[in-house]
């Protein structure tokens, strides 16, 4: 073979920086004008944000002298920042709500190592689980026992969340396989109670758990507020994981039933096996987006009387030393916390679509 003929079948040679980052933005004179109004508009922006948040900042001070300036109030972070993560638990006893979130994110980030997949998780899980409770709840180790009532902040968001999707998704993996039986009965029930909790808002089932629940308890029986915010909220994730899981299923070609089937499997081995692990794996980017949604809705919580994270945020804000003084810095402060933690499970999913190669292709 000539070395013409080399040259035409050799494959074209890799783009540079060039052509990769900055070609595409000034490639045409419509791409040009576009970047530049772009770089236009973050110029100003990072500029006025330069000067509220570093020269014209407040570096101490009370909320008059905040009030009068017009740069962040680093004094509001500072005196509030603690009652807005923790709310209204004992200020003494921080460590232990600190303590047992780092539990839990010690457990999550094993559990996001693919090498450390395997069933001893259950068991890291359980003791996180257990660990963190006895921390918040007290009452044993000598521990001064803590009233659900007096749970608030950022703790009581996480709570609500992880106990929330983690109890929540084998409901709804059980929903959506009972959705998709061939029994009659079993489909009805399922398919009647996922419409009907999918049909309407979560605010109305927390207000059904809290406020209507009690009328039909006998007398001298209660149940803890927080029990039953946590159970609707596992009865409402359920529901809406249960829809995600049923599409996976539904994705999953007919051959793959048979082939279990020609196996000699029968159905619950069949669908650990072979159907659900390519369903799940299918349904990883809209889990992460009911999960990202959850941890967001746990806002609404403050209509039964809990103070989740946003609302010790407000509560701080409306403190008469800081009214007016620091509302964007609360805002913003709040913001953080969540883009954080939302931006950390959407590239975790990401990660994991790459590792297992999820999609159609």
């Amino acid at each position: 073979m000539s070395q013409t003929e080399l040259m035409a079948t050799a494959p074209p040679p890799k783009p540079g920086f060039f052509q990769r980052s900055v070609q595409p933005l000034f490639g045409t004179p419509l791409n040009a004008v576009i970047t530049i109004v772009c770089l236009w508009l973050f110029w100003i922006v990072a500029k006025a944000a330069w000067g509220w948040a570093v020269t014209r900042a407040v570096a101490e001070g009370g909320g008059a002298i905040c009030r009068a300036g017009s740069g962040i109030c680093l004094p509001f972070l500072a005196a509030k920042a603690r009652f807005m993560i923790f709310g209204v638990y004992p200020y003494d006893e921080h460590w232990r709500p600190a303590l047992a979130m780092a539990v839990f994110f010690v457990a999550i980030g094993v559990s996001m190592i693919p090498r450390f997949w395997g069933r001893w998780l259950l068991a890291v899980w359980a003791f996180a689980l257990v660990a963190g409770m006895v921390l918040i709840a007290g009452g044993a180790f000598g521990l001064k026992p803590i009233p659900t009532t007096q749970w608030s902040g950022l703790p009581l968001s996480f709570i609500l969340t992880a106990v929330g999707l983690a109890l929540g998704f084998p409901l709804g993996v059980v929903l959506a396989l009972a959705r998709a039986s061939k029994l009659p009965a079993i489909r009805v029930i399922a398919v009647f109670f996922i419409e009907v909790i999918r049909g309407v808002p979560l605010i109305s089932i927390l207000f059904m758990a809290t406020v209507m629940l009690p009328l039909f308890m006998p007398t001298g029986v209660t149940v803890d507020k927080l029990l039953r915010a946590q159970v609707a909220i596992i009865i409402f994730a359920g529901a809406y994981i249960a829809e995600a899981v049923r599409g996976g299923l539904q994705a999953i070609p007919r051959g793959q039933y048979e082939a279990a089937a020609s196996l000699g499997l029968h159905y619950w081995q069949a669908m650990r096996l072979i159907v659900l692990p390519p369903a799940l794996k299918i349904v990883i980017p809209p889990l992460v987006n009911i999960s990202i949604g959850f941890f967001q809705d746990t806002t609404l919580v403050t209509i039964i009387g809990l103070l989740d994270f946003l609302s010790t945020v407000r509560t701080a804000m409306l403190d008469p030393e800081w009214v007016g003084a620091a509302v964007l810095e609360g805002y913003l402060f709040a913001a953080t916390i969540y883009l954080v933690f939302s931006y950390g499970m959407g590239a975790y999913s990401r990660y994991l679509e790459r590792r297992l190669r999820t999609g159609f292709d």
